[in-house]
């Protein structure tokens, strides 16, 4: 099956020729038919997997020329990278038709953005955050949305922007289209599928947590961190068709830390991205990884959603992630468009449990290479791999206390008792006799 087996038009058609786009993918060829019926739906497909196309082409497809500068289709994304990476998708597909696609997100001039939208806006990507700012504002009606698609809903959710939605759906029609699309299905997922959607149907592309076969995996199994970094120099010195790897670690800290070591060792082949670089800063980031000028770009779990950038080599985890799914979502970064890729992980000790949970997940077992015979062990431990020293109580037992308490008793001329002494009594205690002041005098 090609897409000209599919019920689209000549723009789309052609659109998709400019960039020789021929054969679709599981994903888009199962959801076409069901998006263009008009049903909700809930697609589940790995990463890679071509989800983008899968919900974009319908979209166009059924998106009709109107008057109005209110926006009738509505995307929700979870990064601004994946809102950049939306935007440049449907503005590929849309280059033979009259359709303004605005991207919106936070980091940049709330006021420009809200005087795009006056201009007009048919459809609209953007992160939950920026939209409800938009909405408040009063520069976003979202009272026209007919087709509404949240694309790796699981990944916003464990964001943390469950709220967001919902208020972004009190300001929605009730009258529309839902379309999801995830690389799992959590508990969370499947609470806002019972409440925002009806009747979906489900469409799986790939069952979560299936390996994807042309990923070859392989594990080392290292004692400590810096062994892993000794391990790292090898691999990296010692396989010249690494041309272009995402190097992913568990934090912000680490990265900055791996970015320092490496620079040194490779010094202007190497970037790194996450949450804590300006936008600027992770725009260039992005665009020098993908036009070649880095060869290695090291990365948090926040670009294993938000980017598509094609021709990845080789992923190398540097440490596994505590949630099995980023792991399947960190190794989809290579191996896309059918094409091969090798995923690289450096298992220390306390790891042991993460890469049964995720062997579990997958139901595979990743393979164990044998170590380099030229890999330096480190005795050198970090902090946080410092064994705890528990230390014995050797400390003497306390007295008991006394039935009387912690204090003596007081002296006999130190017992004194505070009584109110009458004048009266104090006089006659002085003089023997009562004392007055004084008799008033009668008139």
């Amino acid at each position: 099956m090609t897409f000209k087996d599919f019920n689209l038009n000549n723009p789309l058609w052609n659109a998709l020729d400019d960039v020789s786009i021929k054969i679709p993918t599981s994903i888009q060829k199962k959801t076409f038919p069901v998006i263009m019926s008009g049903r909700d739906v809930t697609g589940i497909a790995q990463t890679g997997t071509g989800k983008t196309l899968a919900y974009l082409l319908p979209l166009l497809k059924m998106w009709a020329f109107n008057k109005s500068r209110h926006t009738s289709v509505l995307i929700i994304v979870p990064t601004r990278e994946l809102v950049v990476q939306v935007v440049d998708s449907a503005t590929m597909l849309s280059k033979y038709m009259n359709v303004v696609i605005r991207g919106v997100y936070g980091g940049t001039n709330l006021k420009t953005q809200a005087y795009e939208l006056a201009e007009g806006c048919d459809i609209l990507i953007g992160t939950p955050g920026r939209l409800l700012d938009l909405g408040y504002h009063g520069s976003l009606n979202l009272k026209n949305i007919r087709k509404l698609v949240i694309d790796e809903v699981d990944e916003m959710l464990s964001l943390g922007f469950r709220s967001q939605l919902q208020h972004i759906f009190d300001l929605l029609p009730e009258k529309r289209q839902n379309l999801m699309f995830s690389a799992t299905m959590t508990d969370d997922v499947i609470r806002l599928i019972e409440e925002e959607f009806n009747n979906p149907e489900n469409i799986e592309a790939a069952p979560s947590g299936t390996p994807l076969d042309n990923i070859k995996q392989i594990a080392y199994r290292v004692p400590n961190f810096n062994t892993k970094i000794n391990l790292l120099h090898i691999i990296l010195d010692q396989n010249p068709d690494m041309n272009k790897v995402l190097l992913f670690v568990s934090t912000k800290a680490l990265a900055d830390t791996l970015h320092t070591d490496l620079s040194a060792r490779y010094e202007g082949k190497i970037g790194v991205i996450h949450s804590n670089k300006d936008q600027n800063f992770r725009f260039n980031a992005v665009n020098s990884f993908k036009d070649g000028t880095y060869t290695v770009l090291i990365a948090t779990d926040i670009i294993a959603r938000g980017l598509d950038i094609e021709d990845v080599s080789h992923v190398i985890n540097f440490d596994l992630p505590e949630q099995p799914e980023s792991y399947i979502h960190r190794i989809g970064r290579t191996g896309r468009a059918d094409r091969k890729g090798e995923a690289i992980s450096l298992i220390s000790d306390f790891e042991t449990d993460m890469l049964s949970s995720i062997e579990a997940l997958m139901e595979y077992t990743v393979p164990l290479q044998d170590k380099p015979e030229n890999l330096e062990i480190s005795d050198v431990l970090t902090e946080a791999e410092m064994p705890e020293i528990r230390m014995k109580n050797v400390l003497a037992p306390l007295p008991k206390m006394s039935d009387t308490g912690a204090f003596h008793e007081k002296k006999a001329k130190n017992q004194k008792v505070n009584i109110k002494v009458r004048y009266k009594d104090k006089m006659h205690a002085k003089y023997g006799k009562p004392k007055t002041r004084g008799q008033k005098r009668k008139k």
